[in-house]
């Protein structure tokens, strides 16, 4: 790689602090604080406050009422959903570890949602997501394991009302997505990911640079 010369040294610099102030824009309240550090203590990384409030913006302009949510966590994303949704909504999170869903579980009743606004689904996302109804939903947030991406891109597709929203937390993997060294199996499979939402007649789609990258498409019409 090249060394940088001045300017371009100024540029990279403007744009990685600009990024950063940008995603630690929004001030987060006591039960996101609450359930981020339950996800440090669980060895978790949730969403970071930009990618979370993108998916807010995203839920409130899809006027969205149901959501499915791919890695429940702690339920910091899921806060953000729900903060985004319809006050009739319902937010359908789905995580293969039960423990998680249970601090998901408080942290959404301290944020002060009904406990009627999510419902909770332990078990894998490939398992679970054939169940759920073809259409049903306004927006699918994927934060699961990356080398079922494209298994889950093609759920959600069914999943998604013409108009609805898919998401991919993630997808720059820390860098490793555009680094041309020898790459594990996951990020290989996010490289087809993003080939694969990038080239579907299906899809129009947007890579937001907030948190780890937020890969955003809508199901066309």
């Amino acid at each position: 790689m090249r060394e940088l010369r001045g300017q371009e040294r100024v540029i990279t610099a403007n744009r990685q602090t600009s990024w950063a102030f940008a995603d630690a824009f929004v001030a987060e309240e006591e039960a996101l604080l609450w359930a981020r550090d339950r996800a440090q203590e669980s060895g978790l990384r949730p969403v970071s406050s930009g990618t979370g409030a993108a998916l807010r913006l995203l839920a409130a302009t899809a006027d969205a009422k149901a959501v499915a949510e791919i890695g429940t966590g702690t339920g910091v994303s899921g806060i953000y959903l729900l903060q985004g949704m319809r006050p009739d909504g319902v937010l359908t999170t789905v995580d293969p570890e039960p423990e998680r869903q249970q601090f998901a579980r408080e942290a959404f009743r301290a944020a002060g949602f009904a406990t009627n606004r999510a419902r909770f689904i332990p078990g894998r996302a490939l398992d679970v997501l054939p169940r759920l109804a073809d259409g049903g939903y306004d927006l699918v947030f994927c934060d699961g394991d990356r080398l079922e991406s494209l298994d889950c891109l093609a759920e959600s597709l069914r999943l998604l009302r013409p108009g609805g929203l898919v998401c991919f937390e993630g997808v720059f993997a820390d860098g490793r997505t555009i680094d041309s060294a020898a790459q594990p199996a996951e990020v290989l499979r996010l490289r087809e990911l993003l080939r694969a939402v990038r080239e579907s007649q299906e899809l129009m789609a947007t890579l937001l640079p907030v948190g780890d990258g937020l890969l955003c498409a809508v199901r066309r019409g």
